[in-house]
């Protein structure tokens, strides 16, 4: 299955960019991941738990996620493309609803990036800005040092999937009633 979200950034596309490549923080931004093993400098595994209460949820998933930076202006928009297959209780759930959960991820990870990356005063961009691709060599070479940054990091917080399931579930209702 692929699933398809995106996201702006009131941020530059080179400091989007190297934000990115550092994976630590990437990782510090993805509601409940951690990174278990860096296989070369474009590639990387990880684990993403998401428990409902004292209880992990039975299932597992292999996906393979790109990201990509395209210029919106003075700001970014960050393009997130995922390849996923799933087993066990979580392969139960429709497509539908592994896209509205992957929205919600998404969100979550989303507000952390922004959160590191756009500054107190940062204006978004206007919405009619045409946008660009920017090319890999107008970028920060993967070992150039990230961007000193005078801010504290910010993390996401856990998955806790029982949350997620009724935000889910309460978003569908509405859906179907016409969003009242």
């Amino acid at each position: 299955m692929q699933i398809e979200n995106q996201f702006q950034v009131a941020a530059p596309p080179e400091t989007v960019f190297a934000f990115l490549l550092d994976i630590n923080r990437v990782v510090g931004c993805m509601p409940g991941a951690e990174l278990s093993e860096v296989v070369d400098p474009t590639t990387f595994k990880g684990k993403v738990k998401s428990k409902v209460g004292p209880i992990t949820v039975p299932g597992s998933a292999n996906a393979t996620a790109t990201m990509s930076v395209l210029e919106d202006g003075a700001a970014s928009t960050v393009k997130l493309v995922t390849d996923f297959t799933v087993a066990g209780r979580v392969a139960n759930f429709g497509r539908g609803v592994m896209e509205d959960v992957s929205r919600r991820l998404v969100g979550q990870m989303a507000d952390c990036i922004k959160s590191n990356l756009e500054g107190a005063g940062a204006a978004p961009a206007p919405a009619t800005a045409p946008a660009t691709e920017v090319s890999a060599a107008e970028m920060p070479a993967a070992s150039d040092p990230p961007p000193v940054q005078t801010r504290t990091q910010v993390q996401a917080k856990p998955v806790n999937a029982l949350t997620l399931f009724f935000q889910v579930l309460w978003d569908r209702i509405r859906r179907l009633f016409g969003s009242r």
